[in-house]
């Protein structure tokens, strides 16, 4: 019997449960290292990060080792791909110490609250009340509940991985980072990622409900930014009424994909646009 290479001392680093030295990795890696918050001052990695651009074909590879390795890869993008400190990930501005558990949050009393706080008077103040009320008919301020999960969709896997190398493909740039979580939903969190803060200052908020629309609707975290978030969906909406619903749940999540995406900035408009779209995309200002 022919065992795994177990990983490399700066791998192991990430992890907090002395029980994951044992994991292993049969992927070669680029060169690379751990990457410490820069603010927290402890000694603690929150995440492992690619020198340079990361190679094709490499993600899906690392992707389909997560079980055994205990590393969900990501594609990270930097604020500005001419910073020679590729921030928030080079530099370490991240803070996974302020972040909570993604598991101590109900994803639909999240939403609710953030449907609420969005749709309020204080939300987008140059809109009247009929134009605040028009950007989101037909449910105006009442929050309308999770979404149904739609009929299985395509395999999860094999729709990650296509987008993993779509998006390279696209934006060569890209680095690879390693994050120690048990699903991708939380490796935001436990990479102290503050890009949604003007929004959500716990980023385990995030990580809640991204967990949701794993189990629904076979999303995957595939690429993060400064403040912006890539999703592979299995199984999006196929009819216009059900992307309504789940458009609904973007613009609590993130309502500046409906205000500051593409006109019309109503989620009805939005929502068209989700059906049968194999990826999300969402964005902070």
């Amino acid at each position: 019997m022919i065992s795994e290479p177990p990983l490399p001392a700066d791998l192991r680093a990430l992890f907090v449960d002395a029980a994951d030295a044992g994991r292993s990795l049969s992927v070669p890696l680029p060169p690379g290292r751990p990457v410490v918050p820069e603010e927290e001052g402890g000694e603690r990695p929150a995440f492992w990060l690619g020198d340079g651009p990361a190679p094709a074909g490499l993600w899906p590879r690392l992707r389909a080792e997560h079980a055994r390795s205990g590393l969900w890869p990501l594609l990270l993008d930097s604020l500005d791909d001419e910073d020679e400190e590729y921030r928030p990930w080079g530099n370490g501005e991240v803070l996974p110490g302020d972040m909570s558990s993604p598991g101590e949050h109900d994803p639909d009393a999240l939403l609710a609250h953030w449907w609420t706080w969005n749709t309020g008077e204080a939300a987008e103040d140059a809109l009247t009340p009929a134009e605040r009320a028009a950007v989101t008919a037909p449910f105006g301020r009442t929050w309308p509940g999770l979404a149904s999960a739609p009929p299985v969709g395509a395999d999860p896997d094999r729709i990650v991985d296509g987008l993993a190398e779509h998006l390279l493909a696209g934006h060569p740039s890209l680095r690879l980072g390693l994050v120690a979580a048990e699903r991708g939903a939380d490796a935001v969190t436990v990479a102290g990622w503050t890009g949604p803060m003007n929004h959500v200052g716990d980023t385990a908020e995030v990580s809640a409900v991204l967990r949701s629309w794993e189990e629904r609707f076979g999303a995957r975290v595939v690429g993060v930014g400064f403040a912006t978030l890539v999703l592979s969906v299995a199984a999006p909406p196929r009819t216009r009424e059900s992307a309504l619903a789940i458009a609904a749940e973007h613009f609590a999540f993130c309502p500046d994909n409906v205000w500051q995406g593409q006109a019309p900035h109503t989620l009805a408009a939005y929502a068209d646009r989700l059906v049968d779209d194999h990826s999300w995309t969402f964005w902070w200002d």
